[in-house]
Protein backbone atom coordinates (compact mmCIF):
# COMPACT_ATOMS: atom_id res chain seq x y z
CA UNK A 1 0.00 0.00 0.00
CA UNK A 2 0.94 3.59 -0.47
CA UNK A 3 3.59 4.55 2.75
CA UNK A 4 1.75 8.57 2.69
CA UNK A 5 -0.76 9.92 1.05
CA UNK A 6 -0.26 12.92 -0.50
CA UNK A 7 -2.41 15.14 1.18
CA UNK A 8 -0.52 15.05 4.36
CA UNK A 9 2.37 16.76 3.31
CA UNK A 10 3.34 19.57 1.00
CA UNK A 11 7.48 19.79 0.96
CA UNK A 12 9.10 19.45 -2.85
CA UNK A 13 12.12 18.59 -0.48
CA UNK A 14 10.69 15.10 -0.20
CA UNK A 15 10.97 14.26 -3.74
CA UNK A 16 14.90 13.88 -2.83
CA UNK A 17 17.67 15.76 -4.70
CA UNK A 18 19.78 15.55 -7.72
CA UNK A 19 22.92 17.56 -8.78
CA UNK A 20 22.57 19.01 -11.92
CA UNK A 21 26.81 18.61 -13.27
CA UNK A 22 27.05 17.04 -9.78
CA UNK A 23 27.67 20.13 -8.37
CA UNK A 24 24.60 22.06 -8.78
CA UNK A 25 21.96 20.22 -6.10
CA UNK A 26 18.23 21.00 -6.72
CA UNK A 27 15.03 19.35 -5.23
CA UNK A 28 13.64 16.88 -7.93
CA UNK A 29 10.01 17.96 -8.01
CA UNK A 30 10.01 21.49 -9.64
CA UNK A 31 8.34 24.39 -11.06
CA UNK A 32 7.97 25.03 -14.85
CA UNK A 33 7.19 28.89 -15.21
CA UNK A 34 5.81 28.58 -18.88
CA UNK A 35 1.99 28.93 -17.59
CA UNK A 36 2.23 32.47 -15.93
CA UNK A 37 2.14 33.82 -18.86
CA UNK A 38 -1.30 34.55 -21.22
CA UNK A 39 -2.98 32.21 -23.55
CA UNK A 40 -1.03 30.62 -26.51
CA UNK A 41 2.13 31.36 -23.84
CA UNK A 42 1.80 34.69 -25.32
CA UNK A 43 1.62 38.18 -23.85
CA UNK A 44 0.97 38.98 -20.05
CA UNK A 45 -0.81 36.69 -17.58
CA UNK A 46 -4.28 37.51 -16.66
CA UNK A 47 -3.72 37.56 -13.31
CA UNK A 48 0.05 39.20 -12.77
CA UNK A 49 -0.23 39.38 -8.51
CA UNK A 50 -1.56 35.73 -8.63
CA UNK A 51 1.50 34.73 -11.08
CA UNK A 52 3.71 36.20 -8.50
CA UNK A 53 2.49 34.57 -5.25
CA UNK A 54 2.55 31.47 -7.56
CA UNK A 55 6.53 31.70 -7.50
CA UNK A 56 6.53 33.02 -4.20
CA UNK A 57 4.60 30.03 -2.38
CA UNK A 58 6.90 27.63 -4.84
CA UNK A 59 9.87 28.91 -2.83
CA UNK A 60 7.42 28.80 0.55
CA UNK A 61 7.11 24.68 0.14
CA UNK A 62 10.75 23.84 -1.04
CA UNK A 63 10.54 24.58 -5.03
CA UNK A 64 14.47 25.19 -5.51
CA UNK A 65 14.41 24.35 -9.39
CA UNK A 66 12.53 26.88 -11.50
CA UNK A 67 12.58 26.41 -15.21
CA UNK A 68 11.86 28.93 -17.66
CA UNK A 69 12.64 30.39 -21.00
CA UNK A 70 12.97 33.76 -23.06
CA UNK A 71 10.38 32.75 -25.36
CA UNK A 72 7.86 32.28 -22.42
CA UNK A 73 5.56 35.85 -23.22
CA UNK A 74 8.16 35.69 -24.57
CA UNK A 75 10.49 37.39 -21.71
CA UNK A 76 7.20 37.76 -19.39
CA UNK A 77 8.13 34.60 -17.34
CA UNK A 78 11.41 36.04 -17.15
CA UNK A 79 10.53 39.33 -16.04
CA UNK A 80 7.96 38.06 -13.38
CA UNK A 81 10.38 35.64 -12.07
CA UNK A 82 12.60 38.37 -11.27
CA UNK A 83 10.21 40.54 -9.95
CA UNK A 84 8.53 37.81 -7.75
CA UNK A 85 11.73 36.33 -6.17
CA UNK A 86 15.10 38.72 -7.03
CA UNK A 87 17.04 38.73 -4.73
CA UNK A 88 16.75 35.25 -5.16
CA UNK A 89 17.44 32.73 -1.59
CA UNK A 90 20.74 30.86 -1.97
CA UNK A 91 19.41 27.55 -3.02
CA UNK A 92 17.24 29.00 -5.93
CA UNK A 93 18.36 27.37 -9.18
CA UNK A 94 16.79 29.23 -11.86
CA UNK A 95 17.45 27.43 -15.47
CA UNK A 96 16.13 29.46 -18.64
CA UNK A 97 16.30 28.65 -22.38
CA UNK A 98 16.63 30.37 -25.78
CA UNK A 99 16.74 29.56 -29.48
CA UNK A 100 12.78 29.88 -30.20
CA UNK A 101 11.46 32.99 -31.33
CA UNK A 102 7.66 33.80 -31.30
CA UNK A 103 5.26 35.48 -33.98
CA UNK A 104 2.03 34.90 -32.08
CA UNK A 105 0.13 32.97 -29.64
CA UNK A 106 0.91 29.44 -30.43
CA UNK A 107 3.64 30.07 -32.76
CA UNK A 108 7.70 28.61 -32.27
CA UNK A 109 10.34 28.94 -34.55
CA UNK A 110 14.18 27.60 -33.68
CA UNK A 111 16.68 29.84 -34.61
CA UNK A 112 20.22 29.07 -33.77
CA UNK A 113 22.27 31.56 -35.30
CA UNK A 114 25.14 31.83 -33.21
CA UNK A 115 25.20 35.89 -32.37
CA UNK A 116 20.96 35.17 -31.81
CA UNK A 117 22.20 32.71 -28.79
CA UNK A 118 24.67 34.87 -28.06
CA UNK A 119 21.51 37.31 -27.58
CA UNK A 120 19.05 35.21 -25.99
CA UNK A 121 21.98 34.58 -23.17
CA UNK A 122 22.86 38.35 -22.72
CA UNK A 123 18.76 39.64 -22.23
CA UNK A 124 17.88 36.23 -20.39
CA UNK A 125 20.77 37.60 -17.87
CA UNK A 126 19.43 41.13 -18.17
CA UNK A 127 15.87 40.23 -17.08
CA UNK A 128 16.83 37.63 -14.87
CA UNK A 129 18.86 40.10 -13.08
CA UNK A 130 21.49 37.70 -12.42
CA UNK A 131 25.41 37.28 -13.60
CA UNK A 132 25.33 34.01 -14.39
CA UNK A 133 22.92 31.56 -15.51
CA UNK A 134 22.78 28.64 -13.41
CA UNK A 135 21.72 26.44 -16.24
CA UNK A 136 20.73 27.77 -19.66
CA UNK A 137 19.19 25.18 -22.16
CA UNK A 138 19.35 25.14 -25.98
CA UNK A 139 15.26 25.23 -26.71
CA UNK A 140 15.20 23.24 -30.21
CA UNK A 141 18.29 22.47 -32.29
CA UNK A 142 18.36 24.63 -35.85
CA UNK A 143 18.32 21.86 -38.93
CA UNK A 144 19.60 25.12 -40.63
CA UNK A 145 22.53 25.56 -38.69
CA UNK A 146 25.10 22.64 -37.55
CA UNK A 147 25.04 22.84 -33.34
CA UNK A 148 28.37 22.57 -32.81
CA UNK A 149 28.16 26.53 -34.44
CA UNK A 150 24.70 27.29 -32.54
CA UNK A 151 26.47 26.27 -29.53
CA UNK A 152 29.75 28.27 -29.74
CA UNK A 153 29.37 31.26 -28.03
CA UNK A 154 27.33 29.32 -25.78
CA UNK A 155 30.62 27.39 -24.77
CA UNK A 156 32.55 31.16 -25.16
CA UNK A 157 30.37 32.60 -22.80
CA UNK A 158 30.00 29.80 -20.35
CA UNK A 159 34.01 29.89 -20.35
CA UNK A 160 33.13 33.90 -18.93
CA UNK A 161 31.14 32.86 -16.44
CA UNK A 162 28.16 33.87 -17.39
CA UNK A 163 26.66 30.49 -17.70
CA UNK A 164 27.40 27.61 -15.19
CA UNK A 165 25.78 24.71 -17.14
CA UNK A 166 24.20 23.74 -20.77
CA UNK A 167 21.46 21.54 -21.73
CA UNK A 168 19.44 20.56 -24.26
CA UNK A 169 15.81 20.16 -25.21
CA UNK A 170 13.75 17.68 -27.72
CA UNK A 171 16.55 15.74 -28.63
CA UNK A 172 17.77 11.89 -29.26
CA UNK A 173 21.03 10.13 -27.68
CA UNK A 174 22.45 10.68 -31.05
CA UNK A 175 22.29 14.06 -30.85
CA UNK A 176 23.38 14.50 -27.33
CA UNK A 177 26.46 12.65 -28.01
CA UNK A 178 27.16 14.95 -30.61
CA UNK A 179 27.25 17.74 -28.42
CA UNK A 180 29.51 15.84 -25.73
CA UNK A 181 31.96 16.14 -28.28
CA UNK A 182 32.75 19.38 -26.98
CA UNK A 183 30.49 20.53 -24.36
CA UNK A 184 29.61 19.07 -20.98
CA UNK A 185 25.56 18.14 -21.09
CA UNK A 186 23.77 18.52 -18.04
CA UNK A 187 20.16 18.51 -18.85
CA UNK A 188 17.83 17.40 -21.14
CA UNK A 189 14.40 18.15 -21.55
CA UNK A 190 11.84 15.87 -23.64
CA UNK A 191 8.10 15.46 -23.52
CA UNK A 192 7.58 12.93 -20.90
CA UNK A 193 4.58 11.21 -19.26
CA UNK A 194 3.22 7.97 -18.06
CA UNK A 195 1.33 7.47 -21.00
CA UNK A 196 3.94 9.02 -23.63
CA UNK A 197 7.50 7.15 -23.33
CA UNK A 198 8.54 7.72 -27.07
CA UNK A 199 11.65 9.78 -25.40
CA UNK A 200 12.73 5.89 -23.07
CA UNK A 201 15.80 5.76 -24.60
CA UNK A 202 16.87 9.19 -24.11
CA UNK A 203 16.00 8.90 -20.50
CA UNK A 204 18.15 5.45 -20.47
CA UNK A 205 20.73 7.68 -21.69
CA UNK A 206 20.40 10.56 -19.35
CA UNK A 207 20.41 7.69 -16.65
CA UNK A 208 23.53 6.22 -18.09
CA UNK A 209 25.87 9.30 -18.24
CA UNK A 210 24.03 10.62 -14.80
CA UNK A 211 21.81 13.61 -17.31
CA UNK A 212 19.07 15.16 -15.45
CA UNK A 213 16.43 14.70 -17.45
CA UNK A 214 13.32 17.22 -17.40
CA UNK A 215 10.20 16.01 -18.55
CA UNK A 216 7.78 18.31 -20.19
CA UNK A 217 4.11 17.90 -20.29
CA UNK A 218 4.50 16.02 -17.35
CA UNK A 219 1.24 14.99 -16.74
CA UNK A 220 -0.63 12.01 -18.99
CA UNK A 221 -4.45 13.18 -20.02
CA UNK A 222 -6.94 11.90 -22.36
CA UNK A 223 -8.40 8.15 -22.28
CA UNK A 224 -5.37 7.87 -19.41
CA UNK A 225 -7.01 9.93 -16.72
CA UNK A 226 -10.29 10.38 -17.53
CA UNK A 227 -13.15 9.48 -14.93
CA UNK A 228 -13.05 5.75 -14.32
CA UNK A 229 -9.82 5.62 -16.28
CA UNK A 230 -6.29 3.44 -15.08
CA UNK A 231 -4.98 6.71 -13.66
CA UNK A 232 -8.25 7.96 -12.34
CA UNK A 233 -9.03 4.55 -10.18
CA UNK A 234 -5.47 3.68 -9.23
CA UNK A 235 -5.55 7.80 -7.65
CA UNK A 236 -8.70 7.16 -5.67
CA UNK A 237 -7.34 4.16 -4.15
CA UNK A 238 -4.50 6.05 -2.90
CA UNK A 239 -6.52 9.19 -1.30
CA UNK A 240 -4.74 11.39 -4.82
CA UNK A 241 -5.31 13.24 -7.84
CA UNK A 242 -4.45 11.82 -11.39
CA UNK A 243 -2.14 14.68 -11.90
CA UNK A 244 -0.42 13.98 -8.22
CA UNK A 245 -0.30 9.88 -9.11
CA UNK A 246 1.43 11.00 -12.43
CA UNK A 247 4.36 13.12 -10.93
CA UNK A 248 4.77 10.65 -8.01
CA UNK A 249 5.26 8.03 -10.99
CA UNK A 250 8.32 10.21 -12.93
CA UNK A 251 9.82 10.55 -9.04
CA UNK A 252 9.49 6.59 -8.89
CA UNK A 253 10.67 6.15 -12.85
CA UNK A 254 14.04 7.22 -12.41
CA UNK A 255 16.31 8.84 -10.10
CA UNK A 256 17.74 11.28 -12.89
CA UNK A 257 14.24 12.46 -13.27
CA UNK A 258 13.61 16.25 -12.51
CA UNK A 259 9.68 16.60 -13.46
CA UNK A 260 8.66 20.80 -13.45
CA UNK A 261 4.79 20.67 -13.57
CA UNK A 262 3.69 24.28 -14.48
CA UNK A 263 0.23 25.84 -13.05
CA UNK A 264 -0.57 29.22 -12.66
CA UNK A 265 -2.66 28.85 -9.75
CA UNK A 266 -1.38 28.53 -5.97
CA UNK A 267 -4.32 25.96 -5.02
CA UNK A 268 -2.95 23.71 -7.93
CA UNK A 269 0.98 24.65 -7.42
CA UNK A 270 0.09 22.69 -3.90
CA UNK A 271 -1.62 19.69 -4.90
CA UNK A 272 1.58 19.17 -7.29
CA UNK A 273 3.55 19.62 -4.63
CA UNK A 274 2.52 17.19 -2.65
CA UNK A 275 3.19 14.66 -4.97
CA UNK A 276 6.49 14.45 -3.64
CA UNK A 277 4.99 12.59 -0.43
CA UNK A 278 3.14 9.96 -2.11
CA UNK A 279 4.90 6.95 -1.49
CA UNK A 280 3.70 3.83 -3.36
CA UNK A 281 5.31 -0.09 -3.14
CA UNK A 282 7.29 -1.35 -6.26
CA UNK A 283 4.50 -3.61 -6.76
CA UNK A 284 2.02 -0.93 -6.69
CA UNK A 285 3.61 0.47 -9.47
CA UNK A 286 3.74 -2.42 -11.47
CA UNK A 287 0.37 -2.80 -11.59
CA UNK A 288 -0.42 0.57 -12.44
CA UNK A 289 1.77 0.54 -16.08
CA UNK A 290 0.30 -2.67 -16.34
CA UNK A 291 -3.68 -1.28 -15.83
CA UNK A 292 -1.72 2.19 -18.43
CA UNK A 293 -0.30 -0.50 -21.08
CA UNK A 294 -3.71 -1.97 -21.29
CA UNK A 295 -6.01 0.92 -21.83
Amino acid sequence: MATTSATQSINAAESGTFALGGDLAVNRLGYGAMRITGEGIWGEPKDGAEAKRVLQRAIEIGINFIDTADAYGPEVSERLIAEALHPYAKDVVIATKGGLTRSGPGAWAPVGRPEYLQQCVELSLRRLKVERIDLWQLHRIDEKVPVEQSLEPIVKLQKEGKIRHIGLSEVKPKEIEQVLKFVKVVSVQNQYNIGDRQHEDTLEFCEKHNIAFIPWYPVASGKLAKEGGPLDKAAKRHDASVSQLALAWLLHRSPVILPIPGTSSVKHLDENTAAASLKLAPEEWSEIEAEVKQA
